[in-house]
């Protein structure tokens, strides 16, 4: 497969899974803010993304309505859900050979119809519905590839993309929860905090399967272990550089060659696969984190190098 079009597949997928993504934890920020009655869980938005800096240099303030627009709308934010599916579609036109038509015509069809939103003037937009429409729309377009792409290089690139993206979200959004939504010093285990926790895991559609998992009041250290180890849960950090390090090995098996991708890749996911979480929150769960949005960042940098550079 030439690099071109593995770039446009893997990227394609990033974006479709950041729109998502982006709509899940606004969605659930907006839930806890209504629950505190204060604006200290959208200053968290930006910091999910790393976007602090630019939000300040856009001149918005850390309330709901500059941050839902910023983050939903805005063609100048790169990580906007209306960027990211842009973005996508035209990655996705590049490659309408590797793609079948359900998914391009379903993120089309996406794109044609976000438009229509964002001429919306800001006052009317009823942002409820638009973030669940955006959820429905990216598992419509992602559920389309995973049914009918053929199984080739062309859905490893896919996946890789889906995977990797969704990895870096799932860690962002536990991090942020324990150092920004609940500052240094402030009790656990009230009734707000109960929520909070709640509203983590809706953002990685996981409240029920915690219920079914553990089936005891929600407390932080069963909804990190739940992100990070679980083997079975599709947003959990375990299962998706698992399904990486899969895409990985069938590309080193396809192409004759096992790169410092694969490598990095199996590493990542064996320290996963062999965490114990009592191990983590002692060594730092905060450290641990970061460590692996880093080590995540630098694997898809690897894939890029590897794969995806002419």
């Amino acid at each position: 497969m030439l690099s071109s079009t593995a770039k446009n597949l893997y990227w394609m997928a990033r974006y479709i899974q950041r729109a998502e993504n982006t709509a899940r934890m606004l969605e659930a920020t907006n839930r806890m803010a209504l629950l505190s009655g204060s604006d200290r869980e959208w200053r968290s938005v930006p910091a999910i993304y790393g976007l602090e800096r630019d939000f300040a240099g856009r001149g918005g303030k850390p309330v709901m309505d500059d941050l839902l627009h910023f983050m939903t709308l805005d063609e100048a934010n790169p990580s906007s859900v209306l960027s990211c599916v842009r973005d996508a579609r035209n990655n996705a036109r590049a490659e309408r050979n590797s793609l079948t038509t359900d998914v391009w015509e379903g993120l089309n069809s996406t794109w044609l119809e976000l438009q229509a939103i964002a001429r919306t003037p800001r006052a009317g937009l009823d942002y409820r519905a638009f973030l669940d429409w955006t959820k429905k729309q990216a598992v419509m377009v992602t559920g389309a590839g995973y049914s009918t792409l053929m199984r080739d290089d062309a859905f490893n690139f896919v996946m890789l993309g889906a995977y990797i993206e969704r990895a870096d979200n799932t860690a962002r959004i536990l991090d942020v929860k324990y150092h920004i939504l609940l500052p240094t010093g402030e009790p656990e285990g009230g009734s707000l905090d109960y929520y909070q926790w709640a509203e983590v895991l809706s953002c990685i559609g996981a409240y029920r399967t915690y219920r079914r998992v553990y089936s005891s009041k929600i407390e932080p250290w069963r909804v990190a272990e739940l992100m990070i180890l679980r083997h079975d849960l599709p947003r959990s950090l375990r299962f998706c550089l698992h399904q990486v390090d899969e895409q990985l090995t069938q590309l080193a098996e396809l192409y004759g060659t096992r790169g410092e991708a694969t490598r990095l890749a199996g590493k990542l996911y064996a320290r996963l696969r062999y965490g114990r979480i009592d191990s983590i929150f002692q060594d730092g769960l905060h450290e641990f984190l970061t460590d692996f949005v880093r080590r995540n960042a630098r694997l898809s940098e690897e894939i890029g190098r590897q794969f995806l550079m002419a």
